[in-house]
């Protein structure tokens, strides 16, 4: 390494990455550094998507990597790699599926499956590839959400192909069923068609794939949490006491099943009034922090109680596509970047890439 590589290293060491907290050469983010006469190239690889921060990082670099004295030119490409991550012991990775997320609630009404799709849709608009699975079998909402219908074919007669829905690869119990007509099944009928759902769809080579989990701490969480390869979890929840106290049960259920929870999304956190931009605490305040405080859980982010948000997903335009360079839609793509973040620390899965062995009488 020259002495101009070395002190760009140097330089690197103090540069802190906005969205991880540590330096890029802690972080494992610096992939080249190289000079020649003067001008220097340095490649950085995100182990997250950030697409909306590359420009960011890249000037971050250029500008402290200029000040060094015998430096002319700076080149800085900034890339990204998302890696599969291990999942609960035991359970191997879905085939297309690098991670899985679920995001989940203890409570009904708290407004989960609008974060779930706003987060999948931040996931993606920040350069990932996401899919999104409707794990309420009784009250599946992700084709209302995300304004698609349909039925999903198979090309194979064994397998489903995924609804393709802004950017997404989606697929619901909804897309199946009347729009009318109520699931009357016990727990096993439920927890049987998710289980079908969820490996017989046939996922396209995702980052991501987050599951919209049903509300509770039931049949169907259980059954999703002992058998599917969870990366980590996401808790939402509101302000109001009635609402934690829930969530504490779901972080509960995770803790007992070995599945990380990596935060806490509190959701209408504030109402801000549309005539006179008044804010008022409806549900309370400081709950999501108080639970993760007690629980060492960081809190990814806080959401308004906000129309817009309300009439955007019920019209099949969440937030995230309706309004992507908003305020809301900031959040959402901050609490995905965070999420990712904290799936990017955990370690790396290398179950596909061991061969199977098979042992034979000759």
């Amino acid at each position: 390494m020259t002495s101009i590589e070395t002190d760009v290293q140097s330089c690197l060491k103090t540069l802190i990455d906005p969205n991880t907290g540590k330096d890029f050469v802690t972080g494992k983010s610096v992939k080249k550094i190289a000079a020649a006469d003067g001008e220097v190239q340095v490649d950085i690889e995100l182990g997250y998507p950030a697409a909306s921060q590359f420009d960011r990082v890249r000037k971050q670099i250029e500008d402290a990597v200029k000040q060094i004295a015998e430096v002319k030119k700076v080149r800085v490409e900034v890339r990204q790699r998302i890696i599969a991550h291990a999942a609960q012991q035991g359970l191997k990775l879905l085939p297309g599926v690098k991670n899985v997320i679920a995001v989940a609630s203890g409570k009904g009404g708290v407004g989960k499956s609008t974060t779930a799709v706003n987060l999948a849709l931040a996931l993606a608009a920040e350069g990932a590839k996401v899919g999104m699975l409707d794990a309420d079998v009784y009250g599946p909402s992700l084709p209302t959400m995300l304004g698609v219908n349909g039925v999903p074919q198979s090309e194979d007669g064994e397998t489903i192909e995924p609804i393709e829905a802004h950017g997404l690869q989606v697929m619901s119990i909804g897309f199946m069923i009347d729009v009318d007509t109520p699931m009357v099944w016990r727990g096993p009928m439920a927890t049987q068609a998710l289980d079908q759902l969820l490996h017989q769809t046939k996922w396209r080579d995702l980052d991501y794939l987050v599951v919209d989990m049903p509300p509770g701490t039931g049949d169907i969480q259980l059954t999703l949490a002992q058998k599917v390869p969870v990366t980590g979890a996401v808790i939402v929840t509101t302000p109001q006491d009635i609402a934690l106290i829930d969530a504490r049960k779901g972080y509960k259920m995770f803790e007992k099943v070995g599945i990380p929870v990596v935060g806490i999304v509190e959701n209408m956190s504030v109402h801000i009034c549309s005539h006179c931009g008044h804010t008022e605490r409806v549900f309370g305040e400081g709950g999501a922090a108080k639970m993760g405080a007690d629980y060492q859980l960081p809190v990814l982010g806080a959401l308004p109680l906000d129309l817009s948000i309300r009439e955007q997903v019920d019209s099949g335009q969440p937030t995230v596509v309706s309004d992507p360079d908003g305020k809301v839609a900031a959040i959402y793509k901050e609490i995905a970047r965070k999420t990712a973040v904290a799936i990017a620390r955990k370690a790396a899965d290398f179950s596909s890439k061991f061969p199977n062995i098979v042992v034979q009488n000759t």
